[in-house]
């Protein structure tokens, strides 16, 4: 499994040109009129969710590859309603999205001028983990993780044992999204029943690396993150198996649980946003067209699960022919199949 960096891809590639390339292997600091392509070469700016981040720097990193260094991707990490605020302002090329694009910022891109294409890249599947020395929880309900995070919890389930007398009368630490984060969303709209509708009261984040290190460092901790987070620290924690009602089987998120359709109801598509503007410059348009033509092996490989080929076909028809706008009604659905999305009539 491909590791998951914290340097944004431009870094990495600075890293990489001064410490030298492989022998037989031409780099671009000592490439003949390297400099003068380094200093040329055009950016492309992406910026927007945690979650996202690992396939786009991926594919940055194999397009700049590929390109011998002729365009430059930076890839920065803001959460995903910090990259559509970016995105809209027309600061970033490209923005990532653990959910899709909500009202308000769309009608902050219409007031910029900002025409976007939508693009599906992978599904996720939201974990809930705890710490490996938690010897009581062997599964959980929607309900119970409802019981946890709704508003009305904060302040008052406080313990353990408040959520199922069965647990230990135990302090309940709790790490999650942030309130910038796509997964936030997400996660609250298919728990709690309303985006953004959560306890304020617990350690919150939009670099998942930090709710990673919380729940690995406190036995009494749980926390939720996409999967590649937890795959990539499985020595340090647990994924919990989810139960979506209380006579339902306990399901661990997979690769296989995600395809199969049993993983509910936190498995989501994720998604890229192309300034439509943007993708008429030739390094944009071939970076896009190179990313879904190699997003199904580069998915699997940072810990994601790929959408069916045939989807990938159909997002990039949809971006060949430049169709604009969101096939959402300004906020995220839960249990939603990308082939049905790729088919359904866009709005602006």
């Amino acid at each position: 499994m491909r590791p998951i960096h914290t340097l944004t891809v431009l870094s990495a590639a600075l890293l990489l040109a001064a410490c030298g390339s492989k022998p037989g292997a031409e780099s671009e600091g000592n490439a003949p009129g390297s400099a003068d392509r380094g200093a040329s070469a055009p950016i492309i700016q992406i910026d927007g969710s945690s979650t996202v981040y690992p396939i786009t720097e991926a594919v940055a990193e194999e397009f700049q590859i590929a390109n011998q260094g002729k365009v430059r991707v930076t890839v920065g990490v803001s959460g995903t309603g910090g990259g559509f605020k970016k995105f809209c302002r027309g600061e970033t090329a490209i923005s990532n999205a653990s959910r899709p694009i909500l009202q308000g910022e769309i009608d902050a891109c219409r007031e910029a001028g900002v025409q976007f294409i939508e693009l599906p890249v992978a599904f996720d599947a939201l974990t809930v983990v705890v710490n490996p020395a938690n010897t009581w929880l062997e599964s959980i309900t929607v309900a119970e993780l409802k019981r946890i995070w709704e508003p009305e919890a904060q302040g008052v389930v406080m313990n353990w044992n408040q959520v199922n007398p069965a647990w230990p009368d135990a302090p309940l630490k709790l790490f999650g999204a942030g309130s910038d984060s796509g997964t936030f969303d997400y996660f609250t709209e298919a728990v709690v029943g309303k985006a953004k509708s959560s306890r304020g009261d617990y350690t919150a984040s939009e670099d998942d690396n930090v709710l990673v290190a919380g729940v690995a460092g406190d036995v009494n901790a749980l926390g939720f993150f996409g999967f590649a987070y937890y795959r990539e620290n499985q020595q340090q924690l647990r994924a919990v198996p989810v139960k979506a009602t209380e006579d339902a089987p306990a399901v661990l998120p997979s690769l296989e649980t995600v395809m199969d359709g049993t993983y509910v109801p936190l498995s989501r598509p994720i998604f890229i946003y192309v300034n439509a503007k943007d993708a008429e410059r030739p390094e944009v348009r071939e970076f896009v067209q190179f990313y879904l033509k190699e997003s199904a092996h580069l998915v699997e490989e940072v810990g994601y699960v790929p959408l069916p080929e045939d989807a990938y076909g159909m997002a990039l028809d949809r971006f060949e022919r430049k169709v604009t706008g969101t096939v959402f009604d300004g906020h995220s659905e839960v249990g939603v199949g990308v082939q049905d999305l790729l088919r359904r009539e866009t709005r602006e």
